[in-house]
């Protein structure tokens, strides 16, 4: 199996964000559901949550704290028993904050398909050990 290529510190914005990109899949089990069946919005949150702060330190390789949420957009409900698929990429760096953008697919387990669900943005800023905000890409 190939794991790709290892994070370097002299990778430029461009690798960091394409080494980044974080998938995770997770199925819709009946405690992750509200009584009509379909996945809890605030589970939906809490997976988007997770997923940005492991894209966040993957890119910046520093501690990070969420900041914000933005306006996450539920487009489709998401029925328990359907495959999640989770995916975060960085789509702007600041001086301390990472934007990353999750977007949820939900997937039939039958018939395989996908579509977008979920989709919201997420501040994460990286900090230091007495939380103050650090650099998220230290300077060369």
């Amino acid at each position: 199996m190939n794991a790709g290529p290892a994070f370097e510190p002299t990778m430029n914005i461009e690798e960091r964000t394409e080494h980044a990109r974080t998938r995770i899949t997770k199925l819709v089990f009946p405690q992750d559901t509200n009584p009509i069946g379909t996945l809890y919005g605030g589970t939906a949150m809490k997976w988007m949550d997770e997923v940005a702060f492991l894209t966040a330190t993957r890119f910046a390789r520093r501690q990070v704290v969420t900041v914000s949420m933005d306006r996450v957009d539920f487009k489709t409900p998401i029925p328990r028993g359907n495959i999640v698929e989770l995916i975060g990429e960085v789509t702007r760096v600041g001086n301390t904050s990472v934007t990353v953008t999750v977007s949820i697919l939900r997937e039939d387990p039958l018939s395989g398909t996908q579509e977008l669900a979920i989709q919201g943005e997420l501040v994460m800023v990286a900090v230091d050990d007495k939380m103050q905000p650090v650099q998220v890409v230290p300077e060369n």
